[in-house]
């Protein structure tokens, strides 16, 4: 019989350390189970949906359920990665979410034009922060009704 709460598996694209950090604690935190996935700049983001390079292994390396995405990233930015998941049909349907500290019209209505589900900007205070990334948690990885697999 299958449970009808489903783990959310997440992929973080994000370059910044302490961002990352302070994100994997939130979770924690939250006490909430989803298994986080970190990449640091967009073409390893590219690869891991895509199976490609060190992250051939599926089993390792599962398609993510929820992505969280940076737009100031090295390689490919936070846009032309978001641009490439939803051009792929493999790909399309995962959820993103773009977490940055940008606040450039321009990318957010890039962002949306391309298909974002949703543009948090990172708030600069580490309780907010935290606070916001549990919210996202709670709410995509529990409460949203997700794609089956």
């Amino acid at each position: 019989m299958e449970s009808d709460e489903q783990v959310v598996d997440i992929l973080i694209a994000e370059d910044t350390l302490d961002d990352i950090v302070i994100t994997k604690r939130a979770f924690k935190n939250a006490r909430l189970a989803n298994r986080l996935f970190v990449v640091r700049d967009g073409q390893e983001a590219i690869d891991f949906l895509t199976h490609q390079g060190e992250y051939t292994d599926k089993d390792k390396y599962p398609r993510p359920g929820l992505i969280l995405l940076d737009i100031n990233m090295p390689r490919l930015n936070g846009i032309e990665v978001l641009k490439k998941i939803k051009e792929t049909d493999e790909l399309k349907k995962i959820p993103v979410i773009m977490l940055t500290v940008s606040r450039r019209d321009e990318d957010i209505v890039k962002s949306y034009d391309y298909g974002c589900n949703s543009f948090l900007q990172k708030p600069v205070d580490y309780d907010n922060f935290a606070d916001l990334v549990a919210q996202i948690g709670f709410y995509w990885g529990l409460l949203n009704v997700n794609i089956p697999k």
